[in-house]
């Protein structure tokens, strides 16, 4: 009996190990992973304005908080509100994350995930928002010109709900250049497109003028290549 019940017990920390592992591509292994444990994590990024950024711990989660508008004023129409993962570039690779919104409710309510960044000027970004148009809801290209959408599919919008954690993934290979956006659940993307343009670049999180948190942060892929973020700020802390 002793025997058979230590056999139960392994399969149940099989299943258990197996749930918390994500679905990723052969050779991915994990390149980035940040949970926020203190004010020291903001030196990790860089920021439109990092002033507009703290670590703040709510309900026993320590995340990244997006508190105000950032005193940011993009070159062309684009999101204000960025924070990168600095002095790394990404090309193939899965991002997930816990986003929470933390604005008013209206049709643009959004939170942002940013890739392929190349400068204030060029990269791609995923805007989350509660209803969608031709400027929300959508994966949008900044080319040296005000933001463009280019998704092939995309939902309705989401439902941010008030004081929610909602788990996001990003999948994008740009190798192919496909890209994949999953909400809550991830087995159907809400967003999808493909474009190569920029194939590899700086990855970040942020909003386009809303506020909100994140947390447990985690980016798996085959390599990550070392390269000094040149602009925006750093914090100071």
């Amino acid at each position: 009996m002793k025997l058979k019940f230590a056999g139960v017990l392994s399969l149940l920390v099989i299943a258990t190990h197996a749930a918390d592992t994500p679905n990723l591509p052969a050779g991915y292994k994990l390149l980035f992973s940040q949970r926020f444990t203190g004010p020291e994590n903001l030196r990790d990024f860089a920021m439109t304005d990092s002033k507009a950024w703290r670590i703040t711990k709510t309900n026993d989660v320590t995340a990244l908080d997006l508190v105000t508008q950032s005193k940011y004023n993009p070159t062309h129409r684009s999101p204000f509100n960025i924070a990168l993962i600095a002095d790394k570039v990404f090309k193939d690779f899965v991002l997930e994350a816990n986003l929470m919104q933390t604005g008013k409710e209206y049709g643009h309510r959004d939170m942002c995930l940013f890739f392929g960044v190349q400068d204030p000027s060029n990269f791609y970004y995923t805007h989350i928002a509660t209803a969608a148009d031709d400027h929300a809801h959508n994966i949008f290209i900044v080319k040296d010109a005000p933001r463009t959408k280019i998704a092939k599919e995309t939902t309705k919008g989401v439902n941010w709900g008030l004081g929610i954690w909602h788990k996001v993934r990003l999948e994008r290979k740009g190798s192919d250049g496909t890209i994949k956006v999953y909400f809550d659940d991830m087995t159907k993307p809400i967003m999808t497109a493909e474009d190569k343009t920029f194939e590899s670049g700086f990855v970040g999180v942020g909003s386009f003028d809303d506020t909100g948190m994140v947390d447990n942060i985690k980016i798996w892929g085959p390599s990550v290549e070392a390269k000094k973020t040149e602009f925006y700020e750093r914090a100071t802390e």
